[in-house]
């Protein structure tokens, strides 16, 4: 079995900043765009988003995409055209699935900036009803371990049907969205289904546009085959066949929040 493991530095994403929004963008986005990096199978974007207090994303239009947000610090106001109304909050997974179309506004709530992560992929099906949901996973679930946050409608464990509850948030793509919080010194194993993935090191030790540093990870594949990880880096992951076992460990000095996408 062989794991091709393809780095994408963090001072090589898309970057902007507005004064009142700081973003990073894994793929092209708004006025960033490259073709090397335009998405990876039903993964449309990763934004690595920073929103100054009072400020945020005014009311705007979606459709046909999945969109979700992952809340690393702050606090987050969601509003939308189905009359749902949310402070999210760290640990908080909301998810969006626009279908025919939505309306929808993100506000920073109260007095902190907010730090989050906004992540859309592309639905199998089209023409979908519009639907929203929330989860939500602590620090200690993703302690040390991969915690599946996302995970295909279908998918064992999934609570289709619930606004809220336990488990992870439903998702109409072939992606699979697994978090933890690697402790130093500490490794952890994931097995893959999928034939490609990515990973993504959270940048939680502040804003950086420079080289990646914070907290450091290994990323193990097939013998031969690692790269090392800082904050704000992420790695594409392909396999030669579907499925296979994906290794990091945390060799810095703090811990590491990571994410993990498995995509057919």
């Amino acid at each position: 079995m062989g794991i091709k493991i393809v780095p994408r530095p963090s001072q090589e994403r898309g970057h902007a900043d507005h004064g009142w929004l700081k973003t990073f963008h894994t793929f092209s986005f708004s006025t960033y765009q490259d073709h090397k990096h335009s998405q990876l199978g039903s993964l449309r974007v990763i934004n690595e988003d920073r929103v100054s207090p009072r400020n945020g994303f005014g009311t705007h239009s979606h459709r046909e995409f999945e969109i979700f947000s992952y809340v690393v610090s702050g606090q987050l106001e969601h509003k939308d055209s189905m009359g749902n109304v949310e402070i999210l909050k760290r640990g908080d997974v909301q998810l969006t699935s626009a279908g025919t179309g939505i309306y929808h506004s993100e506000k920073t709530h109260g007095s902190k900036p907010v730090h989050f992560l906004q992540i859309w992929s592309l639905p199998t099906v089209s023409r979908l009803q519009p639907r929203y949901f929330t989860r939500h996973f602590t620090d200690e679930e993703k302690r040390n371990t991969w915690a599946r946050i996302v995970a295909p409608i279908d998918a064992e464990g999934v609570l289709k049907d619930s606004r809220e509850g336990a488990g992870p948030a439903p998702v109409q793509s072939p992606l699979t969205l697994y978090a933890t919080m690697l402790s130093e010194g500490k490794s952890l194993k994931q097995g893959i289904k999928g034939s490609k993935g990515y990973l993504h090191v959270v940048q939680t030790s502040g804003y950086n546009t420079e080289a990646a540093s914070g907290a450091a990870i290994r990323v193990l594949g097939a013998p031969g085959a690692e790269v090392e990880l800082r904050e704000g880096d992420g790695a594409y992951l392909f396999f030669d066949k579907s499925g296979g076992d994906l290794t990091i460990e945390n060799i810095g000095g703090k811990t590491a929040e990571v994410l993990l996408f498995d995509i057919e």
